[in-house]
């Protein structure tokens, strides 16, 4: 007669954290300053704006948008205060930066709110796999949120994790 196999994860008291479960979907678009630059290099006013007013900022609708410049301009503040002014009734967020950091502030967002009092004296695994950008700081926001109520804390898979965090008796 055959043994039974048992799921021994499965049965196990480990809470899975799975950064992927806060991906947030939506169209990710960056807005490279340098396009309304003279020569990509100088920003004269009266041209800058007047590209601004005549560009179709609705193609962003809903989309998270990163603003940044491509080119070593050195590029007054207010010029991408401006640019987010006109993305701002079309977009879902905007910040100043790469897409890379665009993907670390929505984590940012959707990881703060969350209670992790839930977790409370559990042992832990940050799922470590994912088919979705999670940026490397999402998950030193996550442990950083864990860890003052988490038992234990691994990263990995369940079969393959790597011990983090334990907290002392």
């Amino acid at each position: 007669m055959a043994e039974e196999i048992i799921n021994k994860v499965a049965n196990s008291v480990l809470e899975v954290f799975d950064l992927e479960e806060y991906y947030q979907n939506g169209i990710r678009t960056q807005i490279d300053i340098s396009q309304w630059l003279y020569e990509g290099f100088l920003l004269k006013e009266k041209d800058f704006r007047e590209a601004l007013k005549q560009h179709n900022w609705s193609q962003y609708q809903d989309h998270f948008v990163a603003i940044h410049c491509a080119t070593d301009a050195i590029v007054p503040a207010w010029a991408s205060i401006l640019v987010a002014s006109h993305c701002l009734p079309f977009v879902k967020k905007v910040i100043l930066g790469d897409l890379s950091a665009l993907e670390i502030s929505l984590y940012q967002d959707i990881l703060s709110p969350i209670d992790y009092s839930i977790y409370k004296d559990k042992p832990i695994i940050i799922k470590g796999c994912s088919k979705k950008p999670v940026p490397e700081s999402a998950y030193i926001l996550a442990i950083s949120h864990l860890q003052p109520f988490a038992k234990s804390i691994m990263y990995g898979e369940a079969c393959s994790a790597v011990p983090l965090y334990k907290r002392t008796k």
